[in-house]
């Protein structure tokens, strides 16, 4: 089967405090972010993205916890794709900066599924 997932590239905490979590994630990791806005802050981990982001944002969607964001190379493609399969929007197709578009929805069983087109992303050497 051909598919058009190309690997995991985001896990995405929701939080309810962004300052104190980006505070204990800079410690902890020992590193900085590589993007820092009042809606999301993103992190390099060895090649991989680890976000924050307020869970006021997203706390209507039922979605508390993370949300794990799979590489594509054509979002809408993919979302279109996943709805015509009996999934449910989460979150439409968004550019957030950078040429970065996400989205996300909810499989028949209501867990969070989210894509990534980011043309930044470059998988470390093994």
């Amino acid at each position: 089967m051909n598919t058009p997932l190309l690997g995991l590239r985001t896990v995405v905490y929701m939080v309810p405090d962004l300052a104190a979590a980006k505070t204990w994630y800079n410690e902890v990791f020992g590193i900085e972010p590589y993007f820092d806005e009042v809606f999301y802050v993103g992190y390099n981990i060895g090649g991989y993205e680890l976000g924050l982001h307020p869970a006021e944002a997203v706390a209507a969607t039922g979605n508390h916890g993370g949300t794990a964001y799979w590489g594509v190379e054509n979002v809408q493609e993919v979302y279109d794709r996943l709805l015509a399969a009996g999934a449910t929007t989460a979150e439409e197709p968004t550019e957030v900066g950078g040429g970065i578009v996400i989205a996300s929805v909810y499989d028949p069983w209501h867990n969070p599924v989210g894509i990534i087109y980011n043309p930044h992303f470059s998988l470390p050497q093994a």
